[in-house]
């Protein structure tokens, strides 16, 4: 079960990437970049490359079982 769990977590992350890299008109990434702006201002593409990357590094060491 946390490899289906791993891999979601790794998924999601990988979609934080690439919506981040191209600035996505996604609604569910609009949404999440427009609260962020408010913290971020326009460095929230950054902010969601480097959440992006750390959510699929953790998603596959998930996975893998070496943590949890």
């Amino acid at each position: 079960m946390n490899v289906l769990w791993g891999l979601l977590m790794a998924a999601i992350g990988a979609l934080f990437v690439y919506w981040a890299s191209t600035s996505s008109s996604f609604a569910i990434y609009r949404a999440l970049a427009a609260r962020s702006r408010m913290l971020w201002g326009d460095r929230v593409h950054r902010f969601y490359q480097v959440v992006g990357v750390i959510l699929v590094v953790l998603g596959v060491l998930w996975a893998t079982g070496i943590i949890w």
